[in-house]
């Protein structure tokens, strides 16, 4: 199977990778890039300057505007929202977008919003109902409106205390930016 789209998609883009998935009622315009093996679900918006790797799964209800990257790995709960414009105004429109990058491997909870021109890191994971204001740095826990960092994540999942210790009382630290046990 090269791709697979629902009969009820409007998807007018051709750069679809192989194995990608979009479902029902989604909408995406004909610049969007798709990698492979992603699971678009139902509900979603993709505008023209979007870029979005492999293996990415993408939650109902979600807007992905013009301007914003998703690496490859990321995941994107239900209804979140990226914004593209820091200043809106009803028919008045930059002339360059902000630019928002979502980099390798994070996953961003449901119902978050993350306001234009940041970065969110590899690995990182933004809690559910989160608002993200500022670049979140690599393997980075965070929640709340606005958001607060309030531990790590390794690559495998385990989340660590802002001491770096997880909930059995192991220690990690980072060794060439990735956290490790400590042994």
């Amino acid at each position: 199977m090269k791709y697979k789209i629902h009969d009820l998609a409007d998807v007018q883009t051709e750069n679809i990778g192989e194995d990608t998935m979009i479902w029902q009622f989604c909408v995406i315009l004909k610049n969007a890039k798709i990698g492979r093996n992603c699971n678009i679900n139902c509900n979603v918006f993709i505008e023209n300057d979007v870029v979005i790797g492999n293996n990415v799964t993408v939650k109902p209800g979600v807007q992905i505007w013009d301007g914003v990257t998703l690496e490859d790995n990321v995941f994107v709960g239900p209804n979140v929202t990226f914004t593209n414009d820091l200043i809106p105004r009803s028919k008045k429109y930059p002339t360059e977008f902000s630019k928002t990058l979502v980099k390798k491997g994070a996953s961003i909870g449901a119902n978050s919003t993350i306001i234009a021109g940041n970065i969110i890191g590899e690995d990182a994971l933004i809690g559910a109902g989160s608002v993200i204001t500022k670049d979140i740095p690599a393997n980075t826990v965070w929640f709340g409106n606005p958001a607060k960092h309030s531990g790590y994540i390794t690559k495998e999942g385990i989340i660590l205390n802002l001491m770096l210790k997880d909930k059995e009382g192991n220690s990690y630290h980072f060794v060439n930016d990735k956290l490790v046990l400590k042994k």
